[in-house]
């Protein structure tokens, strides 16, 4: 018996406890971008995890679509099959966020006797992912990622498109020559 609670404290000690975790996204993802981040909107999104540095995606749209950084996340005209579609994009991280347990009984004993703690710094650990989040609408509004939408299988493919030539691409003035 005492084996057992010497080994569950052991591992109460030593362990972290996740508060949230980034989702992993091997390549990309359909999905309503409120369930992403409760910060989007209430639209169907293909999303995938962006491995580059910050507005990169940004610098991206805004060369290959010569938009002279104007209107560059919202509403970005774009042709499929001789179809005009507006595509918008949110750059957004999530953390993952963990709590230290071995840190917060130190200082925990510490501030006990009197001495300011030592490892706060330590208490919670975070680690952040970012992802791109795209939406696509057609001229009257409509969501085109929508599992109802009659083209979505087409838009979805562009997307496809997109995000594996963003993602292989380091000079985004060849994109506007393959444009």
């Amino acid at each position: 018996m005492k084996l057992l609670l010497l080994l569950f404290s052991l591992l109460l000690f030593t362990s972290c406890i996740p508060l949230r975790i980034a989702p992993n996204i091997k390549e990309e993802k359909l999905i309503v971008a409120k369930k992403f981040k409760r910060s989007l909107p209430r639209k169907h999104s293909y999303v995938f995890e962006d491995p580059k540095d910050a507005d990169e995606f940004y610098n991206f749209i805004n060369t290959k679509y010569v938009l002279n950084h104007e209107n560059v996340e919202y509403n970005v005209p774009i042709l499929i099959n001789g179809y005009e579609y507006f595509l918008s994009f949110h750059e957004v991280e999530i953390q993952t966020k963990t709590i230290n347990l071995v840190p917060i009984m130190i200082d925990a004993g510490l501030e006990s006797k009197g001495i300011s703690p030592l490892l706060e710094e330590h208490q919670f650990s975070r680690t952040g992912n970012w992802y791109i989040v795209l939406t696509v609408s057609d001229s009257k509004l409509n969501d085109c990622l929508d599992p109802e939408y009659g083209d979505r299988e087409v838009v979805i493919n562009y997307l496809k498109k997109e995000r594996l030539e963003y993602l292989a691409t380091t000079n985004y003035f060849d994109a506007l020559f393959r444009k």
